[in-house]
């Protein structure tokens, strides 16, 4: 390739040194892996994406349905495939197929070795809000048959103050020292979530896609970083093959800067048919990273570094 991806203004971005792309892939972590079993349509099945991370190098991937927890799997594939040098790690699903805001399902999930917890996504009622308005040029990932509509989820009534129902599974949260994600709730159900949060002693705090669905602006990337928590973006976001490119190489950058780099995370939310590989999206992002100006030891925090300490994997 001759140049890193270019931007839909036609801007281009002399390629990096494949070597230094190399490096960086070797013991990078995905958080935000989207393999089958799924009634999503996907590519590949957690085996085939273990041997696909181990095949770059990738030494970890967190696996991400929208609809069950896969730490049963993932424990049973750690067992039996730890020769491919890939740890695979999953969280439990804050949806209307775990129950919503079930805290018998994050205590089972917790049990088992989950090391995260979104709150609602598919079922987030912000998340069906921005489903119905979804303009013509774009529409959200369906699942492959039709399925029961949803109920929709908010962990905030109608004052805006956080449900009861909530609190519980903040402290089994702080209790087992493990990662809340804000899933695809609104940002402002976020500030409740996340002060009460920390007020009941959680230290791991995630925000995924902050400007996707979530509707995070940088003023609000600047403040939820300060309040300790990491945001992730999306690498399909960023990947001209994909059908997610929504986003240009320097609203990247804008990212990087309003995050800063010590807590900025880059998940590939790959895995769908019809999207590049994870690995190649992850690789693209790698290059692109080089290519707007952040150093190797930048780009290392963002895909190994800080994801490693967030979600508790030894460094490298």
């Amino acid at each position: 390739m001759d140049h890193a991806p270019a931007a839909p203004s036609g801007k281009t971005y002399p390629a990096p040194d494949p070597a230094v792309v190399d490096r960086l892939m070797r013991g990078a972590v995905d958080l935000h892996c989207h393999s089958g079993p799924s009634v999503m349509p996907r590519y590949c099945d957690h085996i085939e994406a273990m041997h696909e991370a181990s095949e770059a190098g990738i030494g970890a991937l967190l696996i991400k349905d929208h609809y069950y927890s896969a730490t049963p799997i993932t424990e049973m594939l750690n067992k039996h495939y730890g020769k491919l040098g890939v740890t695979l790690l999953s969280g439990v699903p804050l949806n209307n197929t775990t129950g919503g805001l079930n805290i018998y399902a994050v205590e089972h999930g917790i049990k088992l070795g989950a090391r995260l917890v979104w709150m609602p996504t598919f079922s987030a009622k912000n998340h069906l809000d921005h489903h119905r308005k979804e303009k013509e040029d774009f529409k959200f990932p369906k699942t492959k048959i039709e399925m029961i509509q949803p109920t929709p989820l908010t962990v905030v009534d109608e004052q805006g103050k956080l449900r009861d129902e909530v609190i519980p599974i903040l402290e089994l949260i702080a209790e087992a020292d493990i990662v809340l994600s804000a899933g695809h709730l609104h940002i402002s159900e976020i500030w409740p979530l996340f002060e009460e949060a920390i007020k009941r002693g959680v230290k791991r705090l995630l925000v995924n896609h902050p400007t996707f669905v979530v509707d995070a602006n940088l003023d609000d990337i600047r403040k939820l970083t300060a309040m300790g928590a990491y945001v992730e973006h999306s690498m399909c976001m960023f990947v001209p093959d994909s059908k997610f490119y929504f986003y240009t190489p320097e609203i990247l950058a804008d990212l990087i800067e309003a995050a800063g780099v010590d807590k900025t995370i880059l998940g590939s939310d790959l895995g769908q048919v019809g999207n590049p590989n994870i690995t190649d999206g992850f690789r693209n992002v790698v290059e692109t990273c080089l290519a707007i100006g952040r150093s190797e030891d930048e780009v290392r925090k963002m895909v190994s570094t800080n994801a490693r300490q967030l979600i508790g994997l030894p460094a490298l």
